[in-house]
């Protein structure tokens, strides 16, 4: 008698510690995941030759990680009547040869493509593109060292790159970005400025 009056103690217990260890892994806060927010007011420019950009995210070795955005001239070009489909960097060398040559866009697919490439904005405005530190498959990237890069073709051959490292441990803030002009234009300076890389 005692045995049971002992088992069914022992049973009440844990009915009552099991809900109560449920309730308090349930309300746990949980760890909000980092991101990193890229952005940049865009003005679109007139005629051929412009309003292209890329933002990617390259590790330590200068792979490519994941592509956030590139626009769908680059990838899709533009086709006329009577003319062989053809992408975009291959019609014009000039478009985003940075992102072209890192991604190895040549040895992707068009349904890889087709996956990071977003519509050229019509009208001008504020762009925003987010990582969740994640690699293209989805999965978690490992601890370290990451760049971020964002590259604009501004007009034929003047194109721009913001560029700025940061780490897995890093704590919110500000990344410092450098930027690199491959040639001055005066006339569609204004496509991509104030461009912000915030880890969040």
């Amino acid at each position: 008698m005692r045995q049971k009056k002992y088992f069914i103690a022992i049973l009440a217990a844990m009915l009552l510690i099991v809900p109560a260890m449920v309730q308090s892994k349930k309300g746990q806060a949980v760890k909000k995941t980092k991101t990193l927010e890229v952005s940049f007011d865009y003005q679109r420019q007139a005629g051929p030759g412009s309003n292209q950009y890329a933002v990617w995210i390259e590790n330590d070795k200068g792979e490519v990680v994941k592509t956030l955005f590139i626009t769908s001239y680059t990838t899709k070009g533009r086709t006329r009547p009577g003319e062989e489909p053809m992408r975009g960097y291959v019609k014009r060398p000039n478009c985003v040869p940075t992102w072209v040559k890192a991604a190895k866009a040549a040895e992707q697919t068009d349904q890889q493509l087709d996956a990071i490439t977003g519509a050229t904005p019509q009208a001008s405005g504020s762009q925003t593109f987010t990582w969740d530190f994640t690699d293209q498959q989805g999965n978690a990237v490992p601890k370290g060292n990451y760049k971020v890069i964002v590259e604009a073709t501004l007009y034929q051959a003047s194109d721009i790159l913001y560029t700025g490292t940061f780490s897995t441990k890093d704590k919110a803030g500000n990344i410092k970005l450098t930027s690199t002009l491959t040639e001055p234009d005066e006339k569609h300076k204004d496509m991509v400025t104030n461009v912000k890389a915030i880890i969040k």
